[in-house]
């Protein structure tokens, strides 16, 4: 990453997205931001990212610590600073910049005058949803809904619910954090969902590690996906009922006269 030196105004906080994991990926603002800042805060993974440029202070920590790590973030801009605020793909996808409003919004009195000179901005990235639909060909290329399939923040009960819905509706569909060690059973839940509501035939996307070296896609009809297939680095795309496969791509026609599957 070619590393430039811009003065912008002290006492910012910049939410930034990454990208999904080749620097190929990151927007030249975000690439701005980060060769003119002085911090960094983020989950380990994403701060390892940026580990080889001398002229940042890296402040990482853990990712159930984000409200924490938007404080920290914010109080360490008030001092001046030019701060990052990382996370991989867009800031605004399950991502960060939620968590440094929150923070915002719930501020006591002394914090909201201590943070009361830092410019907060949101800068997007690419988000692995967009990344993964666009090495597939075109699965999003009509109404579509992201759901965040780990129950950290919100009940098990609820997710199943918006991805029942969303079939009903026949929207394609990005799951992101299907599956993890701590949590296995996200993905399991979504795939009986989907088996009660969607045909055999429903095509299912799996791009694990988009735009990275070890890559890996894959599609499979629904009757034959079971639960392994996806883990925490796996993002997930169920097409609605008219998508379909053209070569080794996978598209979503556009027509609202494209005939559905019988």
């Amino acid at each position: 990453m070619t590393e430039k030196t811009i003065t912008l105004p002290k006492a910012r906080l910049s939410v930034v997205g990454l990208g999904p994991g080749d620097d190929a990926l990151m927007t030249e603002q975000v690439r701005t931001a980060v060769a003119s800042a002085t911090d960094a805060f983020g989950y380990f993974p994403y701060i390892a990212r940026l580990s080889g440029l001398e002229h940042l202070r890296l402040h990482a920590s853990d990712n159930r610590e984000e409200l924490e790590r938007a404080r920290a973030a914010l109080d360490c801009a008030s001092e001046g600073r030019q701060v990052l605020m990382l996370s991989s793909g867009d800031p605004g996808v399950f991502a960060m910049a939620s968590a440094v409003f929150e923070v915002l919004d719930l501020a006591s009195a002394e914090e909201r005058a201590r943070w009361a000179r830092v410019a907060v901005e949101v800068l997007p990235g690419i988000t692995a949803m967009l990344a993964a639909a666009a090495r597939l060909g075109a699965p999003l290329g009509h109404d579509f809904c992201a759901i965040n399939l780990s129950d950290n923040l919100r009940s098990a009960a609820v997710i199943e619910r918006r991805i029942r819905l969303a079939a009903q509706a026949d929207f394609a569909m990005a799951f992101y954090n299907p599956s993890s060690a701590s949590r296995p059973e996200g993905f399991a839940r979504a795939l009986r969902v989907l088996k009660e509501e969607c045909e055999p035939e429903r095509l299912i996307c799996f791009a694990r590690n988009v735009s990275r070296a070890d890559e890996r896609l894959q599609v499979h009809a629904l009757e034959a996906v079971d639960e392994s297939m996806a883990d925490m680095r796996t993002l997930v795309i169920v097409g609605s009922s008219t998508t379909r496969r053209v070569g080794r791509h996978v598209y979503t026609p556009r027509s609202y006269g494209a005939r559905a599957r019988d």
